[in-house]
Formats: C-alpha cells, sequence, structure tokens
C-alpha cells in the first residue's frame, strides 16, 4: 500500500496535475473500491469504512486515516443514536410478547366477510405493529408466521399474500418510530421528532393504497382472496370481532400514544421516549404471561446483533463520507449537477432513481449513508426543505426492502413459505406495491403538504 500511496503522488507530483483534478481521481477510485467491493460480496461496512481509509491515505498519508477515525468518533457522539438500541430492545419485547396474535385473529374475523378481507386484516395489524416496531425483520416475521399458514390454507393467491407480507411488514420501517427515521434526521442534521411527525401521514397513505388495491383486486379476480365461509365465520361471533378487536387494540395503541405522545407533547427526546417504549414493552410481555429468562436474554441478544449492524455500518460510512467530504466531493458533484441545467426537479428526479436502483442491491442504511452526502449539498442549492427531502426520500426508501434480487423481506417471506412456493411468487407479489410505493412518491413529490402538514400545524 505505501509503495502504491508513493507511485500515486509521485506521478501528480511529475504531471502537475491540479488539485481539484487529483481530488476527482481520488473520488473515482473512492467510489472504484466501494463497487468492486460490492460486486465481490464483500460487507458493506467494511467495503465503505476500507475504501475511505484507503482512500484517505493514499491522498493524505496518516492524515487522511486521522480525517476517516475522527468522523467515526464524531458519530459515536450522536446523542440521537442512542435512540437505535432502545427501539431495537422495544421491538424485540413486542415481538416475544405476543402482541399481534390476539389482534390478527380478532380483525381476520371482523374482516372475514369480506373479499380480500384476509389481506386487510394483514395490512391493518401491520400498519399497528409498525407504530410500536420500527424494524422491518421483526414486522415481516411476525406478520408472515401469522398470517400466510392462514392466507394460503384460505385459497388466496401465494403471489397475493407474499407481497401483502412484505409491503405491510416494510411499514415498520417508515411510520414511527423507527431506526430508519433516527438515523436519517441524525446525518441530515434535521430533528428525530420532525421527522417522525413528517413521515405519519405519507406512512398512513401508504398503507391506506395498499388496503384500496387489495380491495380493488380482489373484487376483480374473486378467486385471488375469497371471504372467509360462513362456517368459519360462525366460530367467532360479530360481537365477539368487534370487542376482541377493541380490546386487542388497546395495549399497542397505549404503546404508541406512550412513545410518540411523549415526543409530540415534548414531555420527551426521542431517545428519552425509546426507553419508555422499551420498558412498556417488557411490562406487555408479562401482562401476556410471556416473559421468562429464555425471552429476556434472546431479546437483549437479538438487540445487541441488531444494534452492532447498524452502528459498524454508520461507522463504515462515516469514514467513506468523511474523505467525500474532505476531498469537495460534495461540491464538485454539486457544481457538476448544476452544470448540466436539468434544474432542480431533474436533480431530485436523479436522487430518487438512484436511490430505488440502489434499494436492489444495498439496504437503506448503506443507500443513506451514499446518497445524503453527495445529494444533500445539491438540494440545498437548489433551496429544497431538508426536512420534506428526507421524508420523502424514507418513502421511497420502502422499495429496497422488496426490490428483487436482494430486498431483505423477499428472503424473510421465502423463509416462511412451504417448500411448494417458489421464490418467483414473491418477487410477482411485491410488484404492484413497489409501484403503489412509487406512486406516493410522487403524490408527495406533487403535493408536499401530505409530509409538511402535521410538522407545520404542530410548530403553529
Amino acid at each position: 500500500m505505501a509503495a502504491i500511496m508513493e507511485a500515486l503522488q509521485g506521478f501528480v507530483a511529475s504531471n502537475n496535475i491540479m488539485a481539484d483534478q487529483w481530488a476527482v481521481v481520488m473520488i473515482g477510485l473512492l467510489f472504484g473500491l466501494m463497487i468492486v467491493g460490492l460486486v465481490l460480496g464483500q460487507e458493506l461496512a467494511f467495503v465503505l469504512g476500507g475504501a475511505g481509509v484507503i482512500v484517505g491515505w493514499i491522498a493524505w498519508g496518516d492524515a487522511g486515516v486521522t480525517i476517516a477515525m475522527t468522523k467515526v468518533y464524531d458519530q459515536m457522539q450522536s446523542y440521537s443514536m442512542v435512540a437505535i438500541p432502545m427501539f431495537v430492545l422495544m421491538a424485540n419485547f413486542l415481538t416475544h410478547s405476543k402482541v399481534a396474535d390476539g389482534l390478527f385473529e380478532s380483525i381476520r374475523y371482523l374482516f372475514g366477510p369480506l373479499k380480500g378481507g384476509l389481506g386487510l386484516a394483514v395490512i391493518v395489524v401491520s400498519t399497528v405493529f409498525a407504530a410500536t416496531t420500527g424494524i422491518v425483520g421483526a414486522s415481516v416475521v411476525t406478520m408472515g408466521m401469522l398470517s400466510i399458514p392462514i392466507l394460503l390454507r384460505s385459497g388466496y393467491k401465494p403471489s397475493l399474500a407474499c407481497g401483502m407480507v412484505c409491503a405491510g411488514g416494510s411499514l415498520g420501517i417508515l411510520i414511527p418510530p423507527s431506526i430508519m427515521l433516527v438515523s436519517m434526521g441524525s446525518y441530515a442534521e434535521v430533528s428525530v421528532g420532525k421527522i417522525f411527525f413528517a413521515a405519519i401521514v405519507p406512512g398512513l397513505l401508504l398503507s391506506l393504497c395498499y388496503i384500496i388495491y387489495v380491495m380493488i383486486i380482489c373484487h376483480i379476480h374473486p378467486d385471488y382472496g375469497p371471504a372467509m365461509s360462513e362456517q368459519e365465520l360462525a366460530e367467532m361471533p360479530l360481537k365477539q370481532r368487534i370487542t376482541g378487536s377493541l380490546i386487542n387494540l388497546v395495549p399497542p395503541l397505549i404503546l404508541i400514544f406512550g412513545v410518540l405522545g411523549s415526543i409530540f407533547g415534548g414531555f420527551a427526546t426521542p431517545t428519552e421516549a425509546a426507553g419508555v417504549g422499551a420498558l412498556f414493552s417488557l411490562i406487555l410481555a408479562i401482562f401476556y404471561k410471556q416473559f421468562n429468562m429464555k425471552m429476556l436474554m434472546d431479546s437483549l441478544i437479538d438487540t445487541a446483533k441488531t444494534t452492532a449492524m447498524v452502528f459498524i455500518i454508520l461507522f463504515g460510512a462515516a469514514a467513506f463520507t468523511g474523505v467525500f467530504m474532505s476531498l469537495d466531493g460534495d461540491q464538485i458533484i454539486a457544481n457538476w449537477v448544476m452544470g448540466m441545467g436539468i434544474g432542480k426537479w431533474g436533480a431530485f428526479a436523479i436522487m430518487m432513481t438512484i436511490v430505488f436502483i440502489m434499494g436492489m442491491f444495498i439496504d437503506w442504511l448503506g443507500i443513506v449513508m451514499i446518497v445524503f452526502p453527495i445529494f444533500l449539498p445539491i438540494m440545498d442549492m437548489f433551496g429544497f426543505d431538508r426536512l420534506w427531502l428526507v421524508a420523502v426520500t424514507a418513502v421511497m426508501l420502502q422499495t429496497c426492502f422488496m426490490t428483487p434480487p436482494f430486498g431483505f423481506a423477499l428472503f424473510y417471506v421465502k423463509g416462511i413459505l412451504p417448500d411448494d412456493v417458489k421464490i418467483t411468487e414473491v418477487y410477482r407479489g411485491v410488484i404492484p406495491f413497489i409501484l403503489i410505493i412509487v406512486f406516493v412518491t410522487v403524490l408527495c413529490t406533487v403535493f408536499p403538504g401530505i409530509v409538511t402538514w402535521l410538522p407545520n400545524m404542530v410548530a403553529g
């Protein structure tokens, strides 16, 4: 490595390469190393961190390594990041507490007489569960294990069943509280509380669009989502369905209002509210008689694993972006985009397209850590509201869990399916829901009030 450094630096000195040209070369090398590492199947955290350290060393020697490590240290000092392990712990306690089980059982009977009624129950329960977890893995796996066997047994088309679970479960990363929103807010230097406000209406709108799609497709093709039989409905009288749904809604609603209400009411920061949420979800596990030492240890170990995964990617990305910014990469790319003459909406379209394409190959955290340092300065120059931009990006990032070939939700669901249902059914099932996400992203772009209305109302 030392020989490579000396050769490159000697080449620059002997050929009088200008500083900005040298920066362009280093930026090209930075992204080139990242692409090579990802193509070779290496872990994202080490690809980003390794590329940052190597290019920093080549560009400035030991000082370049110091730049990368300083950015990592700055990331470690971010107080808002403390909310991440607490929200993860809350999600794990809730998953083990079986809160969603009784709620799904009651609501599936409540909607059972409708064509596609079980699908509606999946989306509704996923939406409620999303507001209590903030982790896609927990939401998708929980809803998949609860609903997929029942959906397939009830005659639902496998692709539709898989698509509903993938789409509904993925809402957990958009509807607050969400570790994705915490990370995005921290990096974009936007209030996490305000981002929570901004994401609520788009998240609920997305859920509503899923419901409308399921109702329409099952009306056009009744065999895709048949109604429950009279014999099944007779097992639970209407009064019991209504009371059961209301009773089972109470615990998650208390948790939602406790966590989000304390943030929105100004009584607690997101970090403090996350701690309260973790405590209350533990109380729920005790109340539902699911608490034992094994459950506690499993929850703590799962939390440690997820938190370690998130933070190691954050630290690797911090080293990458630290070197990128020190090379004035943001200004170089901003000047290049401005020189293209595509205007603010052209730049925005490019950003969303890159987010969508990258979502086919890497997870949301890597996308945020790569795209934000490049495009946030450009969007600032065009006068975009950062709060709106972050929220709209969060909506588009829903696709990264469902876009083939590497969407995480696809493989979570495939792991639950019986062997005779192929992965192609999962791929086929998510396509309409991906199009719905793109549609809602466009709606939020054309009508920005969908995002800004609630934050402005609360601020006012």
